[in-house]
């Protein structure tokens, strides 16, 4: 049966949806047919529907009609996930979201419920999953050159932002650390872990003004078996997005893998006995990859099926992460 090119809709003008998703929707014309943009602030609405020639709307319900559009992405702030993720399903919309999908374990539990009893696609949005860098670093790694995996290390820390009222700050949007830059290397952990993974030992910073996390750490172990993660992530650092992978004979690794953009060229280093070995990779985008994935995903059980049990391992993950290191 042929497929069909899918309907999609924008919820909120953030700027990751302006600067990197909207782009890549245009740029599969044969996927997607873009609608509209929705946002409480209709102006904002129109000037970024102006750009990408699409329908504005003033409230979010408005766009969230089964027959206006197929599919939602969602780049809301983390406290309002639930909310409209939960609306968009029972719509019978399929949905793409920022991470973290849910602020809890409960919440995450309860939209992949109904996502799978409405045969919908609920789609975590890490981009990094579809970077041909990462097949690169795993195609390494399965053809030997670094022998046995034992371990990987990877994290994600910037600099603070120069505005504290950024969402990330903001305890009542469900800011900090944690559900932002520390829900990617509990990611990638799984990746090259498994998902029969747990967290067995984790710290979180807090700023007691602001009442969120600034940064955190964990050290994740396969229930089955030896392998090992350790993780970092924050607001309040030298910037970091780096991931090692560490062997019996030699180390893979790479210094932008979660967030290399369209035009950067990325370099994987392999170290071994003798000089060292570096791979340098064409440019690409991986949120037009995503939103490959994401057609996939609508069409394809198998792969929708697959989707709901990485979205609850992922929550929780962060669940175990934060419950250990607030001594719960």
């Amino acid at each position: 049966m042929e497929q069909q090119k899918i309907r999609i809709g924008i919820l909120s003008t953030a700027n990751i949806g302006k600067r990197s998703t909207i782009p890549a929707i245009l740029a599969l014309p044969d996927y997607f047919e873009l609608v509209g943009i929705a946002s409480r602030n209709l102006p904002a609405a129109e000037l970024v529907a102006k750009e990408f020639n699409c329908e504005a709307f003033g409230t979010y319900e408005e766009l969230l009609k089964k027959d206006l559009i197929d599919a939602v992405y969602i780049p809301l702030p983390n406290s309002l996930h639930h909310q409209w993720v939960k609306h968009a399903l029972t719509e019978g919309i399929h949905v793409v979201v920022e991470k973290s999908l849910g602020c809890n374990l409960e919440e995450v539990k309860e939209l992949t419920e109904i996502a799978e009893k409405n045969n919908l696609a609920l789609l975590e949005n890490f981009q990094f999953r579809f970077h041909p860098q990462l097949k690169c670093i795993q195609d390494q790694l399965a053809s030997g050159k670094i022998g046995t995996l034992r371990y990987i290390r990877s994290s994600f820390e910037f600099p603070p932002f120069p505005d504290q009222t950024n969402i990330r700050y903001q305890k009542e949007l469900s800011g900090g650390a944690l559900l932002d830059a520390g829900a990617y290397p509990l990611k990638i952990s799984q990746l090259f872990l498994g998902r029969d993974i747990s967290v067995a030992a984790s710290t979180l910073r807090y700023d007691n003004e602001l009442g969120v996390d600034l940064g955190g750490g964990a050290f994740l172990k396969q229930n089955e078996g030896d392998l090992y993660s350790e993780v970092s992530f924050g607001f309040d650092n030298f910037y970091q997005c780096s991931i090692e992978l560490f062997g019996t004979k030699g180390k893979i690794s790479t210094n932008r893998i979660f967030s290399a953009p369209p035009g950067y060229s990325p370099n994987i280093k392999i170290e071994v006995s003798g000089p060292a070995e570096t791979i340098e990779l064409e440019p690409s985008n991986h949120f037009i990859h995503m939103l490959e994935h994401f057609y996939q995903v609508i069409n394809s059980d198998t792969i929708r099926k697959d989707e709901y049990l990485q979205n609850v391992n992922q929550s929780r993950l962060i669940q175990e992460l934060y419950n250990f290191a607030n001594g719960k």
